[in-house]
């Protein structure tokens, strides 16, 4: 999971589920049941190419830093709930992510 995600994911978890669950994904963060990735220098770049060519959606630097993080592990599917703006996103490395859940 991108850096960047963490703050918008704790925030969903905690605004949806409270704060037990909230704290639960802290502690998966913590035990190395998540890993949280800080972006690369090349997912920057990635990242505002990602930005400007989907800035009709608009893409975000949030759903970008995923995407770039993606690409450059190799990685295909991603866990959203924002299904809308990842069907659209035609990643370099795959024709498209299978999305979860």
């Amino acid at each position: 999971m991108p850096t960047l995600v963490v703050t918008e994911v704790a925030y969903l978890v905690a605004n949806r589920l409270g704060p037990d669950a909230e704290a639960r994904f802290l502690g998966d963060l913590a035990s190395g049941n998540l890993i949280a990735e800080s972006p690369a220098p090349q997912d920057w770049l990635r990242m505002a190419e990602l930005v400007s060519r989907y800035r009709d959606l608009p893409l975000g630097t949030v759903d970008a830093s995923v995407v770039a993080a993606c690409e450059r592990l190799g990685i295909t599917e991603v866990a959203t709930l924002d299904h809308r703006h990842f069907m659209i996103v035609r990643p370099t490395h795959v024709e498209a992510f299978s999305l979860l859940p």
